[in-house]
């Protein structure tokens, strides 16, 4: 199964995963690094590199970041560029992460990656824009 590490700023990390597992329950090969204020990037590092131990078992490893460019972001594709079969993913948000949890069994770090982007987009929307989907057209409403 593929490895999952969560980071970010603050409690991001820690708090997504317990959300997740709040709705889909306990993840196996997943760890939460969080990137606590006063925590400096080196320390950030062995943390995340100490989570791809745990969480690589052989079948790759794909970083959930918060924010492009941050410090965890920045960290963690340090660690990708000397594994291949590691990936990077920013802006992650929990719609994706629920979703590419359920359905990680058996992926590549790469496949993963292209479908967590394809969910994360899908996933960020408004009220507004949901009301206009569901309204129907004025075609559906002449034809009647």
């Amino acid at each position: 199964m593929l490895g999952v590490v969560i980071t970010g700023h603050g409690s991001f990390a820690s708090g997504l995963l317990q959300a997740v597992e709040q709705v889909i329950g306990p993840q196996a090969q997943c760890v939460a690094v969080d990137f606590p204020e006063g925590m400096c990037t080196e320390t950030l590092k062995k943390a995340l590199a100490a989570a791809c131990s745990q969480c690589d078992q052989g079948d790759g490893l794909v970083f959930l970041t918060d924010l492009l460019g941050g410090s965890p972001f920045r960290q963690s594709a340090q660690l990708a560029l000397n594994h291949p079969a590691y990936q990077v993913i920013t802006g992650t948000n929990m719609q994706m992460v629920v979703e590419m949890m359920l359905e990680r069994d058996g992926m590549t770090a790469f496949e993963f990656r292209d479908m967590a982007l394809e969910c994360g987009h899908r996933g960020l929307t408004s009220l507004w824009h949901e009301q206009q989907r569901e309204k129907p057209s004025s075609q559906d409403i002449d034809g009647i």
